[in-house]
């Protein structure tokens, strides 16, 4: 059975509330805050899920008060925050239940002040169910205009789940 609390198929949730709740009005912005009990800090920057599927997540954040910097623009973590939840989510609908994966490391390039919405695009393929290792997700992040304000690069190790795990649903 999954809940929310599952620490093993953290994923599995995730893609079955998407499939559940998007294609209802509401629906998404009702995900977005229920990612916020699988990845607190995520709630932070109040980010909106507009897209996902296998190897795909679209991500929209609005510029807050709460979220700048003192150059009157977009703090630069909260940018990387919205990048890495993006490949997260991207790269986790499509996971296959055998595998798991925990972010190595994350790089970000800011090209631009980001104001306004800033959307945030991660597009790879899906992952399957012989890949393991290191894999490196490209997000971009663009404003309203449509211009590129930073680029994350977030490497996450995907690896078999251990036996005993599968199918076993823990409480976090």
């Amino acid at each position: 059975m999954l809940r929310l609390g599952d620490t093993v198929l953290k994923h599995q949730v995730i893609k079955r509330l998407w499939d559940k709740l998007s294609p209802y009005p509401g629906g998404r912005v009702a995900f977005s805050k229920m990612l916020g009990l699988l990845a607190p800090y995520s709630l932070s920057i109040d980010a909106k899920v507009m897209d996902l599927g296998p190897g795909r997540a679209r991500v929209e954040m609005r510029e807050r008060w709460r979220l700048q910097n003192p150059f009157n623009s977009v703090h630069a973590i909260a940018l990387a925050n919205l990048g890495e939840l993006t490949s997260g989510l991207a790269m986790m609908y499509g996971l296959p239940p055998e595998l798991r994966a925990i972010m190595l490391k994350i790089e970000i390039e800011y090209t631009k002040k980001a104001r306004g919405m800033i959307t945030a695009v991660c597009q790879t393929d899906p992952i399957e169910e012989s890949t393991q290792g290191a894999i490196r997700l490209l997000t971009n992040l663009r404003d309203e205009a449509g211009d590129k304000v930073a680029t994350v690069q977030a490497t996450w190790l995907v690896r078999p789940r251990a036996p005993a795990n599968l199918g076993q649903s823990t409480s976090g």
